[in-house]
């Protein structure tokens, strides 16, 4: 099973929201039809970004760098936000 770290944006704020799954279309689904407390607010979203791993351990750890200010900076200089 693989999982994907992915990277929403607002469509209507100016927010983004990072994620982990193991099914990325049906997750992707749920948040813009508002199933996602965090999400909800600020629905609809983007998909802007997303990345592979194949064990959910290394997905978890690049999700959490992803969530700290270091990968802010970088989603940051990736998706020129």
């Amino acid at each position: 099973m693989n999982y994907t770290v992915y990277v929403l944006r607002s469509l209507n704020h100016n927010k983004t929201y990072v994620g982990l799954t193991s099914e990325i279309e049906r997750r992707f689904a749920e948040h813009n039809k508002g199933r996602s407390r965090s999400t909800k607010p600020y629905v609809p979203w983007e998909l802007v970004y997303h990345e592979e791993f194949e064990s959910r351990d290394d997905a978890r750890k690049r999700e959490k760098y992803l969530k700290s200010g270091s990968g802010r900076e970088l989603l940051k200089k990736i998706l020129r936000l």
